[in-house]
């Protein structure tokens, strides 16, 4: 599993808009929030630091919560309808996919945890980084991370 390893993310500061609601409504709910979000983007100015869009989410057995975010600077003023939050910085077991494979690198990623003996940190988020060219929506990078108790 070369495409797998532990990484640490620094504390991230995100604005964001959020859906939660039942599993079975995912992923057409989470790439509509993500269209929104993006169509949203010229809302924050020159706010956000990278072109990576973020989506933290955190669910159990009947439901989740996601997000479409951009890291940013502390904003004074937020949007209307978006939210600022900060995810606490962690370690993270991380694989590198596209968006067209996210079952399958998330059931790669399970794998190799167990193999490594990696506990999930359970009130941590796990986040999908997607790394979007406006020009090729088709497929495009993404990385997989799951939050690891120390």
């Amino acid at each position: 599993m070369e495409n797998c390893s532990i990484v640490t993310k620094p504390a991230l500061h995100l604005v964001g808009i959020s859906y939660c609601g039942p599993y079975s409504t995912f992923p057409d709910e989470a790439i509509r929030l993500q269209t929104d979000f993006l169509a949203r983007k010229h809302e924050l100015g020159g706010a956000a630091k990278s072109p990576v869009l973020y989506s933290p989410y955190y669910g159990n057995e009947a439901f989740a919560t996601y997000w479409a975010c951009y890291e940013v600077q502390h904003m004074e003023e937020v949007p209307p309808g978006m939210v600022q939050l900060t995810i606490p910085a962690h370690r993270y077991a991380m694989v590198g996919s596209s968006n067209k494979r996210i079952g399958e690198a998330y059931e790669q990623l399970n794998v190799w945890m167990n193999e490594q003996r990696l506990e999930k940190h359970e009130q941590a988020v796990s986040m999908e980084l997607f790394y979007i060219d406006e020009q090729h929506w088709e497929e495009e990078p993404v990385e997989l991370l799951i939050p690891l108790k120390d």
